[in-house]
């Protein structure tokens, strides 16, 4: 079954996508749904380099997207 879900992007991710969220439907697991995204927005960065989290905690990618969530893929973070 189809979820609907809000996306946040954040540093290289939002710059890729060019929006700091979106609105998308995906079934299956977060992991599935970076994989969506990336194809649709031709992001650089694989999954084993970023964080996800699901309404403000961590969360494993193997986790369910669940209707009504707040996502958020966080790319690593360089110093400077």
């Amino acid at each position: 079954m189809m979820a609907q879900v809000t996306v946040l992007y954040f540093a290289s991710l939002r710059d890729a996508a060019g929006t700091a969220s979106e609105t998308v439907e995906c079934d299956g697991d977060l992991r599935a749904l970076y994989s969506m995204l990336r194809e649709r927005h031709g992001f650089a960065l694989p999954v084993e380099r970023l964080r996800v989290a699901v309404d403000g905690a961590f969360a494993r990618w193997n986790d369910e997207v669940r209707a009504g969530s707040e996502i958020a893929f966080i790319p690593p973070v360089s110093g400077g």
